[in-house]
């Protein structure tokens, strides 16, 4: 028996999603577990999986559309199967629309009170157009005409005795919607010539409003601090000539942080209504940027403080990578206790970033600034990164954001600390 398969709810903010791939075409067999979509939320894009064995019968949402949550997506069922009475159903469309209401909704709706009147008038002149002239037309054609206000004196009927019938009046729309089409498309060069305009992706939406959010709710604060980084770039080098390994600073720095949080608890926390909770589990954030500019996303590295370097390196590396793909589960998404963005890569020297909420704090890092420094009363030519710890100060003190700050400061100072 054929079963209607619904858009899916693939992450906890999910509204709709978009198509990205179909994998099978209408009457293909797919088997349980085979990959059936591809399917863009506002997070990744999502492999979706057949639950079972059927025939692929029918596509609700092409390749590049986007449907919302319950939406028909497609139908699963036996080979040659009849579905009509499936598609033709409105509420099979969506589980949560209510009946009346698919009834009620139309796409020519008039909200305006006028235009309804204007539509009335002109339907009489319509009448006495068909009357005034002894017009040969069948009552559904009739209907349709006056519904689209299609002028009836220059049509020549095709149906018995020259009488109009509704396949001359749909040969009319037909050419309407063509010349619409047209200057559409002439509208759009015209106005690609001059600028170039791009959706917004379903990340940027989640992002925009996210951190509108965020800036509005958290009444932010910003903390500086510089860290000399000679002894952290030699520690680099022989941590990678020993393992033979690729660890960045990026990763010693994530260490550094779990650890620093590690003794300052109170950093480690999120605002829950009139609560407070300090998370025992140190699960940080990575802000990672997509591809042609279509947002960030943040994947999670779950108890950084509990796992070696190495291992660290390793999932920054694949989960990295699965971001800028797109390829992320949405649990690798979720339940970060902090965040930290690094722009050093860019040659960013200092930045501020904007709390991931529900996060109480996020941490900016520049890149590496050879620069003079003064070291025992002398001048010479060093290293130096520069750090920004953005605060939540509903819930974190100025002194307890900069007690965070100098522990990682020791951490980077003496990086073999990092490894103990």
């Amino acid at each position: 028996m054929a079963e209607i398969i619904y858009m899916p709810r693939l992450s906890d903010t999910m509204k709709e999603g978009t198509i990205v791939k179909w994998y099978k075409q209408v009457g293909e067999k797919v088997l349980s577990g085979e990959i059936l979509a591809e399917i863009e939320t506002d997070k990744a894009i999502q492999e979706f999986e057949s639950e079972f064995n059927a025939t692929l019968l029918y596509v609700g949402v092409n390749e590049g559309e986007k449907a919302k949550i319950n939406d028909l997506l497609c139908i699963l069922g036996n080979k040659n199967e009849k579905i009509d009475y499936l598609i033709t159903n409105k509420s099979h469309l969506n589980k949560n629309k209510n009946k009346n209401k698919n009834k009620i909704k139309d796409k020519n709706k008039i909200k305006d009170k006028n235009k309804i009147k204007d539509h009335i008038k002109e339907k009489d002149i319509k009448e006495k157009e068909i009357k005034e002239n002894k017009l040969f037309i069948s009552p559904l054609a009739k209907k349709i005409a006056l519904e689209e206000r299609i002028k009836l004196k220059d049509i020549k009927g095709s149906g018995p005795q020259n009488r109009i019938v509704k396949k001359d009046i749909l040969k009319i729309l037909k050419k309407k919607d063509l010349k619409k089409k047209d200057l559409k498309k002439k509208d759009l060069k015209k106005k690609d010539l001059k600028k170039k305009i791009k959706k917004i992706s379903n990340i940027r939406k989640i992002i925009i409003d996210r951190l509108s959010k965020s800036k509005n709710i958290s009444p932010h604060y910003y903390l500086f601090i510089e860290v000399t980084a000679d002894n952290l770039i030699k520690f680099k080098k022989s941590i990678n000539k020993i393992y033979n390994s690729k660890i960045s600073f990026n990763d010693l720095i994530v260490k550094a942080t779990a650890l620093s949080l590690k003794k300052n608890k109170e950093i480690n926390s999120s605002l829950n209504q009139e609560r407070i909770i300090y998370h025992k589990d140190i699960n940080i954030g990575l802000a990672v940027s997509l591809p042609e500019g279509e947002g960030l996303i943040v994947p999670v590295i779950n108890s950084v403080d509990q796992k070696s370097l190495i291992k660290i390196s390793q999932e920054i590396k694949e989960k990295v990578e699965k971001s800028r793909n797109k390829k992320n589960s949405p649990k690798e998404l979720v339940g970060s206790t902090f965040t930290i963005s690094n722009l050093g890569m860019f040659g960013i020297d200092c930045f501020t970033s904007i709390i991931n909420q529900p996060n109480s704090s996020i941490l900016s890092v520049g890149s590496i600034q050879r620069k003079p420094i003064i070291d025992n009363n002398k001048i010479k030519i060093g290293n130096t990164i520069k750090f920004t710890l953005a605060c939540d100060h509903r819930i974190i003190d100025g002194s307890v954001g900069s007690a965070f700050l100098l522990t990682l400061k020791e951490y980077l100072l003496e990086p073999i600390k990092i490894l103990c």
